[in-house]
């Protein structure tokens, strides 16, 4: 079994608490809009990271990482892409390739809004974990966790992080 930490848009926002949250987990991943490297090295030192670049992020993030990630964890599937849409409107640069080869857990970002549905016309798991930095509209800053145990995803956690400028520090790179 896997303890997986997830996060996305921390558009450069590191806030402390990732560490408190993530302390624990085997992996963490970020679906996009990191704002820099500096976030990804961050939360590299608390667990292995997998990361995808989001329309937000420079060259920095896009010289290591994808715009698309296919990988497995334990004996699930996972597709993580930064924009991605939701549940019956999928974007239509990964529909095609969610209907065509669909993975067990689709993982995306971008809206800032926190979504976690079934797909019952795809059969797979859907998580958008909403944003997790200062930048956007969105009132409540958001982390998901939970565990893969097989090809199943377990004791799923919302993590709602209230605005606190003791816990918040915008990274200089």
């Amino acid at each position: 079994m896997k303890r997986i930490g997830l996060l996305s848009d921390t558009h450069n926002c590191w806030d402390d608490r990732y560490e408190k949250y993530f302390a624990g987990c085997d992996e963490i991943w970020h679906a996009g809009d990191m704002g820099s490297y500096g976030i990804a090295q961050r939360l590299n030192e608390i667990a292995f990271l997998r990361a995808v670049y989001g329309n937000c992020d420079g060259s920095d993030v896009r010289l290591m990482y994808d715009e698309t990630s296919r990988f497995k964890v334990e004996d699930a599937e996972i597709l993580m892409k930064h924009i991605g849409g939701t549940p019956g409107h999928y974007d239509r640069s990964i529909g095609m390739q969610l209907s065509m080869n669909t993975p067990g857990l689709f993982v995306c970002g971008h809206s800032h809004i926190l979504k976690i549905q079934y797909d019952t016309t795809l059969g797979m798991l859907y998580i958008n974990p909403g944003a997790a930095g200062l930048q956007g509209w969105q009132k409540v800053r958001t982390l998901v966790r939970f565990s893969i145990d097989g090809n199943r995803f377990r004791d799923l956690e919302v993590i709602e992080l209230e605005h606190s400028d003791s816990h918040v520090h915008i990274l200089d790179d």
